[in-house]
């Protein structure tokens, strides 16, 4: 029997689920014992990023729209438009951690951090748009639950204010208006026989460049650290 896109889109997600307690910044940081510089790095990161992945949406956006696929079209107009957002909350995050505009602007990303982004843009250009939907949705969870406990962190031991905590409220925050758009793909998905087994791969590779992600930056902390 098909599952239906709800639940499809909930057994996705419990088999694409992260371990919290694999990652190694996260809670350091919802602890206080990360260093501030991590926290800049990773700010400098999704400077680099944000612009990547809202391209990737745009363009998968434009090919749901080509394919007659407006469900999964409107999941990604709506990614593309919160990564624009994400990114005028990156400023009062670069203030809080100390980054200089100059910094900022010559920064050079790491490859273990950038492995995401580049997937996402292989998504873009390959990937089935109602696939990319549940991959992409089962990941944002774990994301959403790293950027909440990332916050609180940042409050409750760095004293940093709403403003520069912003960045994360976003994406911890509830979206009901994404999730409902997530269900309509996923259900326009089944309907025209377009969803398949890859967005199982999709899913398990997003969470594995995530790790590097996080893996990328707690290596560059221990690895200051040693240096001093």
């Amino acid at each position: 029997m098909t599952p239906t896109a709800q639940e499809l889109l909930r057994t996705t997600a419990a088999r694409l689920a992260l371990d919290p307690d694999r990652n190694p910044v996260v809670p350091r940081v919802a602890d206080g014992r990360a260093e501030l510089r991590t926290l800049a790095l990773l700010a400098l990161e999704q400077r680099h990023v944000i612009p990547s992945d809202r391209r990737s949406f745009q363009h998968l956006a434009r090919r749901a729209a080509e394919s007659k696929d407006l469900e999964s079209a409107a999941f990604f107009e709506t990614l593309s438009d919160g990564e624009s957002l994400a990114r005028e909350r990156l400023d009062p995050l670069f203030e809080a951690c100390g980054v200089s505009r100059p910094e900022a602007a010559t920064y050079e990303p790491h490859p273990g951090c950038q492995a995401y982004p580049a997937y996402v843009a292989w998504l873009a250009l390959n990937g089935e748009p109602a696939d990319v939907v549940l991959a992409l949705t089962a990941n944002f969870a774990a994301w959403g639950r790293s950027c909440a406990a990332v916050a609180r962190g940042l409050r409750e031991h760095y004293g940093f204010d709403d403003e520069a905590c912003g960045f994360f409220d976003l994406f911890a925050e509830p979206a009901p208006d994404l999730d409902r758009q997530a269900l309509a793909a996923v259900r326009a998905g089944i309907d025209r026989d377009r969803v398949t087994t890859a967005h199982l791969r999709f899913g398990r590779l997003l969470a594995h460049y995530e790790e590097m992600f996080w893996t990328t930056l707690a290596e560059r902390e221990s690895g200051a650290a040693g240096r001093r």
